[in-house]
Order: C-alpha cells, then structure tokens, then sequence
C-alpha cells in the first residue's frame, strides 16, 4: 500500500514537491481581465461607434472591462501596428477595416504590416453602405440615367469624394470601371467640406457614406442614386435601389471586424468569434444597427480571411487601374 508523501518528507527524499493547488495550476477561463479594443481611428467614426457598442455589450457577457482604446491617424497604419505588436493572449483585440485591410496593402507598397500574415482574423462585425447622392439639380436620379448620361457626356461630370484613397474615391473609381464610363474625380479634405460644396451646388454628385449624407437625404437637400451593397439596406434607406441591381456583381460596402496578434491561441480566437456572432443576432443589437442603416455580417474566422483576401484583391485592381497613391 503506497503512502502518502507529505512536503517535508518530499524534501528529505530530494523530490520538488511545489505547493500549488489543483485551481491555481489550472489556467484562469478567458477573459479574467481587461480586454483592449484598439480602433485605429478618431473617436466618432463608424469603426469607433461599432467597436464601442461590442465593447459594451461584451463587457456585460464576459464580467470583465472591455475598453476602447483609439489609435488615429497616418491612415490606420500605427494604430493597426500597435495591434501587431500586442501580446498573443486575447487581451489586446484590433479593429480591421476594409481600409486598413483593404485598401492599405495596395496603396502603401512599404506597409509594416501584412494583413493576414501579422493577424488572426476572428469575425466580421459590420458592412457599412456608401452611396451616390446627387444635388437637386442634377439631371440624373438612378444609376442607369448615371450612366447613360456618363456615356453622352464622357470626361464632363464630376464627382466629390472624402479624399484620394479613401472608400468613398475608390468605390466610386470601381464602379466606374465596372459601368464602362469615365467620371472626373474631385478629392476634398474629408467628406464635411465635399457635402457641404454638394449641398450648394458647387459640385452635383458625391460618393459619400450613408451615415453622413441621411439627414440631408431625409430632408431632400440631395438625392440617393444607389447604395453599394450587393443588397438594398434597412430602413431608412430600403428604398434605395443597390447599384448592384443596375450593374451586375457590384458590391463595395465598407467593412469593420475584429482581428488578434497572429500567434493568439486559436480557443481564444474561437470564444470571441462565438460571443459576438450571438451578439449580431441580438434584436437590440440588430436595431441599433438598422438605425444607422448598417449591416450586421458575422462569419467564421475562415469565411472572415477568405472575405479580406478577396477584398484585398478587389482594391488591389481598382488602385491598380487608376493609379492612385496616397495623397492624390
């Protein structure tokens, strides 16, 4: 019969006998601290606005802080490193946006970071619409008669967007090429100063997002040609056809979700994906979204890097065909 082996006998005998209980060794369920959302942008901007509503809302699921943190500026580039450079372990989460994964490859041929190299991808969380708004005054008011006129009237109309790079240039770049017609491109500073330059007349079509062109929509001081999902949007916007229905395979909606540092064990990479895929099922999730005329799109971790190498490749041709560069 075997005897019990006491610490001190251990000692005497040379064997290690550490006092570790059976719960100590056994390792803490995730999350059993603070999780860090890094957003790669300014407080305000869709990414940030839908980072902060998972935040809170996982914050209640997990018992544990989820917080926040905006990294702006250089193009998503040093807040999307400081993701990269996180430790693997689950608690420093990143925002991937169709920008920062997208588009940047592409336009930044000396980008420090490889999308799907330097990341795990876990889950998309949002689509966000654009859309073609024109002033009162111009002559077309659906994409066909876009295009029509385009075709009259080659190199005349003008479009304003955000600036060169930005999803509202390229989406609009895209679909040029996609309707076989050539548009001049107008870039601003931002997407305030081109609305309020479409507002008074000075320029009669913008790309723009949907978040901000609704309140002059909804009061008719512009006019929505087409949105760029694949899909029609919810309301307030369902009446507004997609430029898909007028051009086939059309679909350049922005896109926000959630990716980790590379090596972060796959279990974690997992229970994330699992809560917020249950999350973007939530009716009061689903209104907040319908109210910002945002889609939810939740998918695998696989589905999530088959979604952003093929949205790589998609911009990679649009900046390919129209030469852009950051910054013209």
């Amino acid at each position: 019969m075997s005897k019990l082996i006491t610490r001190r006998g251990a000692v005497a005998l040379g064997v290690a006998a550490p006092l570790i209980s059976v719960g100590a060794a056994a390792q803490a369920p995730y999350p059993s601290k603070t999780v860090r959302i890094i957003v790669p942008f300014p407080p305000g901007q869709a990414a940030d606005i839908f980072a902060r509503l998972m935040a809170e809302r996982l914050t209640d699921i997990w018992k544990q802080q989820v917080i926040v943190d905006n990294k702006g500026g250089g193009g998503g580039i040093p807040g999307t490193e400081a993701g990269k450079a996180a430790a693997p372990d689950g608690y420093t989460l990143l925002v991937a946006t169709s920008g920062t994964f997208g588009v940047n490859p592409s336009l930044y041929p000396d980008l420090p970071y490889r999308p799907l190299a330097d990341f795990k991808p876990i889950t998309n969380i949002i689509r966000g619409p654009l859309v073609i708004v024109a002033h009162p005054s111009f002559p077309a008011s659906t994409v066909a008669e876009l295009i029509e006129l385009a075709k009259k009237e080659p190199g005349k109309i003008s479009y304003a967007s955000a600036g060169p790079g930005t999803a509202q240039h390229l989406s609009m770049e895209l679909f040029k090429l996609m309707a076989k017609i050539d548009i001049e491109h107008i870039p601003y500073k931002g997407s305030g100063p081109a609305m309020a330059d479409l507002l008074g007349g000075h320029v009669k079509l913008m790309m723009d997002s949907t978040a901000s062109s609704l309140g002059a929509l909804r009061d008719g001081r512009i006019k929505a040609l087409g949105v760029t999902t694949a899909a029609r949007v919810p309301p307030p916007l369902d009446q507004v056809p997609s430029i898909g229905e007028t051009v086939p395979g059309y679909d350049a909606a922005g896109w926000s979700g959630l990716v980790a540092p590379a090596k972060t064990p796959d279990e974690i990479v997992n229970k994330v994906n699992a809560d917020l895929t249950a999350l973007l099922r939530d009716p009061a999730v689903l209104r907040q979204f319908a109210e910002r005329a945002t889609l939810p799109s939740p998918m695998t971790p696989a589905e999530f890097a088959a979604f952003i190498a093929k949205d790589m490749a998609t911009w990679a041709e649009v900046v390919k065909a129209t030469g852009t560069k950051p910054g013209n």
